[in-house]
């Protein structure tokens, strides 16, 4: 399909409480039909907190709540989530389709200014997922700084970024997504949370929705929840991407 229509959840999340901020998310998600994607912050269960994984919300818990609204929504539904797996702690980006089909991605580059490089690990690899005639690059928060990763190699058309920012950084936030959105001549989205965190950190949100080009479809005002709609287009896309083929001069690399 050409056009995709995409909701971003800007919100505060309840501190190391997964079932309050499952309860939060409930009647968000219930209000939104006419859907194709609809996406959360990162680590929506719990905020970004360092012993999330030890009491979080089992993995097969979060996929079923998340797959109960992608069904309702008849929308792919993400965000992150403190995942322990048998290997140990993972930040994990989980997408859920109608039909159960489950996409993840664990974070690779790992905030090592909070110390999240000794709690959780890297993931190996990115990944890029196919929904409804899209390719969907998945990040994490502090991923966002490293544009090697998610270099664009003519093998997505939208990435998103979902982050637990905080708001000293916000300009680096904006910015960033900016430049991977022109960079790579893909449709980007970043879904941040706003409010106070339970080390007291503060979050503005400024969650943005951006097209190939550099233009802002969709922001949120700082510091308050709030719901980002755009409807992306990808022909629009294409034609843009063959009238100014910047992509096929990229240098050639391997990760």
């Amino acid at each position: 399909m050409s056009a995709l229509t995409i909701t971003l959840l800007q919100e505060p999340l309840a501190w190391m409480d997964g079932e309050a901020n499952l309860r939060h998310f409930d009647p968000l998600l219930r209000d939104l039909q006419d859907r194709d994607l609809i996406i959360l912050p990162e680590m929506f269960t719990t905020g970004f907190a360092m012993e999330a994984a030890k009491s979080s919300l089992p993995e097969d818990w979060v996929i079923a709540w998340l797959h109960g609204h992608a069904q309702h929504c008849d929308a792919l539904v993400g965000g992150s989530a403190a995942i322990q797996t048998a290997q140990g702690a993972v930040n994990r980006f989980l997408l859920v389709e109608p039909d159960g089909t489950v996409h993840r991605y664990d974070k690779r580059h790992l905030f090592r200014m909070a110390d999240e490089h000794h709690h959780y690990l890297a993931g190996e690899q990115r990944a890029v997922l196919n929904w409804r005639g899209w390719r969907i690059l998945p990040q994490v928060c502090y991923d966002l700084r490293f544009p090697v990763f998610s270099r664009n190699q003519n093998d997505y058309d939208l990435a998103i970024w979902v982050a637990n920012w905080p708001a000293p950084r916000a300009l680096h936030w904006q910015a960033l997504l900016l430049a991977r959105a022109i960079e790579n001549q893909a449709y980007v989205a970043g879904c941040n949370r706003v409010g106070i965190d339970g080390n007291q950190h503060h979050y503005s949100g400024d969650s943005q929705i951006i097209s190939p080009q550099g233009e802002i479809l969709a922001v949120a005002a700082p510091h308050q929840p709030a719901r980002l709609d755009a409807t992306l287009s990808l022909d629009a896309l294409r034609a843009y991407r063959e009238r100014f083929p910047a992509w096929r001069d990229a240098d050639a690399f391997q990760l």
